[in-house]
């Protein structure tokens, strides 16, 4: 029985094109993101808030650029698309939900709700990938999206910058604080149980 031929070094990287690049580069935005914010949370240094949020930023100047550069060089692949998925659920979905951990959405009930946020991005997500092609109409092109993509997770990450630059984290947030059953809920994370909840939604929005 002949034995599988093993893989050269590096021959998946020799596989990727130029936007597979700028998807990476998302990624990393989005885990810079997290490490910036465990950095806050050590040092309590509000600098690293704004450093996490100016790289969710980043990353969405990434996740631009792939797909206009896939778009000119008329390369596009199923790992590229794999990619990008994976790239925005770190970035978009998981940096997101610990930024607002970071500043002050701590309780058990703004950890499910934020927990719910980002198994919502998951959801959407996956949605998409399977349905992009029924969405396209055999154009090659997607028209509109259902539900709300989830890069627009940055206008909850814009308001939580507007939030540290007002000194409003921790025992400060916007709108304080509710104890439910002995548990804590800060009713501004309810934001991001709306903005889960437009991710899975059936309502269309046009690409722009």
């Amino acid at each position: 029985m002949s034995l599988p031929k093993p893989q050269k070094p590096f021959a998946m990287i020799r596989e990727f094109h130029l936007a597979d690049w700028f998807t990476l580069a998302n990624a990393v935005c989005g885990i810079g993101a997290l490490f910036s914010m465990m950095t806050y949370l050590q040092t309590q240094n509000v600098l690293h808030v704004y450093f996490a949020c100016g790289l969710v930023v980043a990353a969405l100047v990434f996740d631009i650029l792939d797909g206009r550069i896939a778009r000119w060089r008329q390369k596009t692949s199923a790992m590229g698309r794999e990619l990008d998925s994976l790239a925005d659920i770190i970035s978009f979905g998981v940096a997101p939900a610990v930024i607002a951990y970071g500043c002050g959405m701590q309780g058990l009930y703004d950890r499910i709700v934020l927990g719910y946020f980002v198994a919502c991005g998951v959801s959407r997500l996956a949605r998409y990938n399977i349905t992009a092609e029924e969405l396209s109409a055999g154009t090659g092109k997607v028209t509109y999206f259902e539900g709300t993509p989830i890069p627009s997770s940055l206008l909850l990450v814009m308001l939580l910058f507007a939030a540290a630059w007002q000194g409003a984290l921790g025992d400060a947030l916007w709108f304080g604080r509710v104890v439910v059953g002995g548990f804590t809920l800060h009713p501004l994370v309810l934001v991001f149980a709306l903005s889960g909840s437009l991710m899975v939604s059936r309502i269309r929005f046009p690409k722009l």
